[in-house]
């Protein structure tokens, strides 16, 4: 890929982005593909647990994880294949910490869910916490508006706050049906606490529903009331929380204005995680789910450049060789935490899974589980 946008790479350990975002490392290429003997080692525990076992693997995950996934997608997709497997007794998630626990909400009490390396979590979903959000409530309670609010959180938000919606009549939304959420929010009030991503949020509200920039404001949970006047809240429709994906917010308007002048005619697709000057400079933005249906229809020969997760745009370059399939940022960087699942990780979880011992279970507590359920099933009512 670096040949064809002619963009520097950085490494590890031989140079730096300084336009990258502070306390963000890139980590740079990933190590290479695991032992051939752990493939096998994984084939073999994996037919020895068979319909035991259902295996939910997410599009940014490395190759040599995604080759044992059952089923795999964006965060939406793999939550509803997880709700329609009640016969699986172990749901292994190669994913992130929020993933699994949304996958242990949605499934039976006799299911269990395995994270196969507890240190993969989300830098977003950390970005929003509990007691964090129970502040801006209080907030909003004093100065007389949480009545007239919806609370909408991004899948990439932990268990409790996906409780919090559900108990303050509010739901989960996905980058696939966040317009579907909205406009269901909405109906039920005159405005919307949108969790945690603030860049979902405004594009969705701005590109999609028609809204102006001054319909939205952002919550800082780290300044008193927000940083926001009680007019400011007053008058906005849509409150974002000061949210972002580290990997998505790394692409800016400058990534598109290079890729343009290296690769004639090329087709800027972006994810609506990246920020609002990137969505607006490129010509196609969507989920992860809609990138790959646009590549796989596009024609032959056509150049695109995509902004999101590296690990999949690698993977649809391979699928798609006969399209000019790069990375849409003047550096190489995957989501550090998704790919702490590695082979290692997934062969010990599956093989300790063989001799009876169920590690790296995620559980959520019934109160939790109760509410959060509440809003993901008025996610996945949607239309």
């Amino acid at each position: 890929m670096a040949a064809q946008t002619g963009l520097p790479l950085y490494v590890l350990g031989r140079d730096a982005d300084p336009h990258s975002e502070k306390g963000v490392d890139c980590p740079g290429e990933l190590p290479p593909a695991s032992d051939p003997e752990l493939v096998e080692r994984a084939r073999k525990a994996k037919e020895a647990l068979g319909d035991r076992l259902f295996v939910l693997g997410h599009h940014y995950q490395r190759d040599e994880v995604i080759q044992f996934a059952d089923v795999t997608g964006d965060s939406f997709k793999l939550a509803q294949q997880a709700a329609a497997r009640p016969g699986a007794e172990f749901i292994v998630f190669c994913g992130v910490h929020f993933m699994a626990e949304s996958a242990d909400i949605l499934t039976t009490d006799a299911q269990k869910v395995v994270l196969p390396d507890l240190a993969a979590g989300c830098s977003m979903a950390d970005m929003a916490t509990f007691d964090q959000v129970e502040e801006c409530w209080e907030a909003l309670e004093d100065a007389g508006l949480a009545d007239q609010v919806i609370p909408v959180t991004y899948m990439n938000s932990s268990a409790d706050i996906k409780a919090f919606c559900g108990r303050n009549g509010g739901a989960v939304c996905t980058s696939s049906n966040a317009r579907r959420a909205l406009d269901w929010a909405f109906e039920q009030g005159r405005k919307v606490l949108f969790l945690p991503d603030q860049h979902l949020g405004r594009n969705t509200a701005v590109l999609e529903m028609g809204m102006s920039l001054d319909d939205c404001v952002v919550w800082n949970p780290h300044r008193p009331d927000g940083g926001l006047s009680r007019e400011q809240l007053e008058r906005a429709r849509m409150i974002l929380w000061r949210g972002h994906c580290s990997v998505h917010g790394r692409f800016t308007a400058e990534s598109v204005d290079d890729v343009r002048e290296r690769i004639p005619g090329v087709n800027v697709l972006v994810h609506p995680e990246c920020r609002h000057e990137v969505v607006l400079k490129a010509d196609h933005v969507g989920s992860t789910e809609h990138i790959i249906k646009t590549l796989e229809a596009a024609p032959a020969g056509s150049s695109w450049a995509i902004g999101t997760e590296l690990n999949l745009v690698k993977r649809l370059a391979q699928t798609f060789p006969d399209k000019n399939i790069s990375f849409l940022d003047r550096t190489v960087c995957y989501c550090s935490t998704m790919n702490r699942i590695d082979l290692p990780h997934l062969v010990w979880a599956l093989e300790s899974l063989v001799l009876g011992d169920v590690v790296n279970q995620i559980t959520v507590d019934a109160d939790t589980t109760h509410w959060a359920k509440v809003a993901l099933d008025r996610m996945l009512a949607l239309p």
